[in-house]
C-alpha cells in the first residue's frame, strides 16, 4: 500500500523584510570595507528574493523597541547579541511556528485526528532546547503521551528529506502508523554584519518559516491532492566538505556558504540523481536510450567507412545526450519524464545551474523560484514550501511524477521520487 504525504501546510512569521531595504541597511553598516559594501549590493541584488519573513519584530525601519537587541532603528545599526540571547528567542518563537504548522496540518486532514498520530518527527538547525519541539507538539496539540518522538537537529537545508524518509520507514513497518512531520527554521536569528563573503551571502538569503505534513497509508479524500513517497536517496559529493557548513559561534550560529557551491552542484548533480533513478524500474524503462542501430549499419564504421569511429575509440555521445546524465539519458528526456521538480532554492545561482544541467524548462523551476522570491531560503522547511506549491497548482495532475532535491553541509544531496495522487 502506498505511503502518502498529505495536508502539507506552511507558516511564516508576520514581520516582513523587504529585500531592497535590508540591502541598504547592511551596506550602510559602520566599519564595512568598500569591497564588502559592493559584495552586499551584488549579493542582495542577484539573490532572486523580493521579501523574507522574520520572527524578530524589531527588524523594521519603523521599529520603536525601547531596548533593541538585534537592530536599533534610530541609528540603523545592526546589533550583535550573543548566542544565548538568540537561542532564547528561538525557544519562544520556534515553538509557536512548530505548533501552528502542526495544528494546520491536522486541521487540513479531517479524517486524521490528534489521537491518531503515532509518531512525531521534528526538524530544525537554527536552535536547541529540551524538552524540545517534538515534546511541545505532543503537549500543545493534545497528542497521545505515548507518541513516539524524533528530532533531526543541525543537519541543515536538506533535513526535511530524511525526515520524510524516516516517516515512510515508520509507516512501512506499521501500516497503521500516522507520522506528523514538522520543520521550523529561524535563520534570521543568526544574520549579522561582516566583511566575510560567506556571511554576506548568508545575510542576503536566509529567513524564517515552518511547514508540516502527515505521512500514512490513508488515501486522500475526494478532491485532495497528495504525494506518494516512492523512493529516497542520499549522496555525499566527493568535494565540498568545507564549502557549506554550519557552526556555533559566540555571536550566533555561523554559516559557511562558499560561492563555489553552485559549481559543485553543477558538476555532481547528475551523479547524485543516478542512484535514485536506477532504483525506479518504471522510470528507467521510460528513460532508457533507444536500442542500438542494426549491426548492418555499423559495418562500414567498423572498417573505416564514411563517418566512422576508429576501432578502439570511445563511442560518440549522440546529439542531445550527455555522458553524465543519469543512465546516459538525454536531459530533455529526463525533464519530460518527470513533470515536477521541487529543487531546494538555496540561491538563485543554484537554481540556474540545476535548470541548465538537467535541461529543465522555466516552468518546471517556477515553484522553486517563486518560493525563493516570496520567502527566501528557510533552510530545511523550504523544500516543503516548494512541494506545497506544486500540489496547489491547478495543472498538477494525478499520476504525475515529482523529483525533490535538497542540498546541505557536506556537501550532501538528498533526493526523492514522488507521485501525485488525487482523491
Amino acid at each position: 500500500m502506498p505511503v502518502t504525504l498529505r495536508a502539507l501546510q506552511t507558516v511564516v512569521p508576520p514581520t516582513i523584510l523587504v529585500q531592497d531595504q535590508v540591502r541598504d541597511v547592511f551596506a550602510a553598516q559602520p566599519g564595512l570595507s568598500r569591497l564588502a559594501q559592493r559584495l552586499v549590493t551584488a549579493s542582495f541584488n542577484l539573490s532572486g528574493i523580493d521579501r523574507r519573513h522574520t520572527v524578530i519584530d524589531e527588524l523594521t525601519l519603523d521599529s520603536d523597541t525601547a531596548d533593541p537587541q538585534f537592530f536599533d532603528a534610530a541609528t540603523q545599526r545592526l546589533l550583535m547579541p550573543g548566542t544565548r540571547v538568540r537561542n532564547e528567542l528561538y525557544i519562544v518563537e520556534a515553538t509557536k511556528l512548530f505548533v501552528e504548522a502542526g495544528r494546520r496540518a491536522l486541521a487540513a486532514c479531517p479524517d486524521i485526528e490528534a489521537a491518531d498520530v503515532t509518531h512525531v518527527v521534528t526538524v530544525s538547525c537554527t536552535g536547541f532546547y529540551a524538552p524540545g519541539p517534538d515534546y511541545m507538539l505532543v503537549r500543545e496539540l493534545g497528542l497521545s503521551p505515548a507518541t513516539q518522538r524524533y528530532h533531526l537537529g543541525f543537519m541543515g537545508c536538506y533535513a526535511s528529506m530524511p525526515a520524510l524518509r524516516t516517516a515512510k520507514q515508520f509507516v512501512e513497518a506499521d501500516p497503521d502508523a500516522v507520522v506528523l512531520v514538522v520543520s521550523a527554521e529561524l535563520c534570521s536569528l543568526h544574520l549579522r554584519t561582516s566583511d566575510d563573503p560567506d556571511t554576506i551571502v548568508a545575510s542576503s538569503l536566509f529567513s524564517d518559516g515552518a511547514a508540516a505534513g502527515l505521512v500514512s497509508t490513508r488515501v486522500p479524500r475526494r478532491g485532495e491532492k497528495a504525494l506518494n513517497l516512492d523512493l529516497f536517496e542520499t549522496v555525499i559529493t566527493p568535494v565540498g566538505e568545507g564549502d557549506m557548513a554550519w557552526k556555533i559561534g559566540d555571536e550566533g550560529f555561523e554559516m559557511v556558504l562558499s560561492t563555489y557551491v553552485p559549481h559543485i552542484i553543477d558538476e555532481h548533480i547528475e551523479a547524485a540523481l543516478a542512484p535514485l533513478f536506477a532504483r525506479d524500474e518504471s522510470l528507467m524503462a521510460e528513460l532508457a536510450p533507444p536500442a542500438a542501430e542494426p549491426e548492418r549499419e555499423l559495418v562500414g564504421a567498423a572498417v573505416g567507412g564514411p563517418g566512422s569511429t576508429p576501432i578502439g575509440a570511445p563511442a560518440a555521445v549522440p546529439a542531445g545526450r550527455s555522458a553524465g546524465t543519469p543512465a546516459g539519458v538525454a536531459a530533455a528526456t529526463l525533464s519530460s519524464a518527470i513533470a515536477h521538480w521541487a529543487i531546494h532554492p538555496g540561491g538563485r545561482s543554484i537554481l540556474d545551474k540545476t535548470e541548465a544541467k538537467l535541461g529543465l524548462s522555466e516552468a518546471q523551476l517556477v515553484p522553486s523560484r517563486e518560493t525563493l522570491r516570496q520567502y527566501g531560503n528557510m533552510s530545511s522547511a523550504t523544500v516543503l514550501f516548494v512541494l506545497k506549491a506544486i500540489l496547489d497548482a491547478p495543472a498538477t495532475a494525478d499520476g504525475e511524477r515529482v523529483c525533490a532535491m535538497a542540498f546541505g553541509p557536506g556537501l550532501t544531496v538528498e533526493s526523492g521520487l514522488m507521485t501525485v495522487t488525487a482523491g
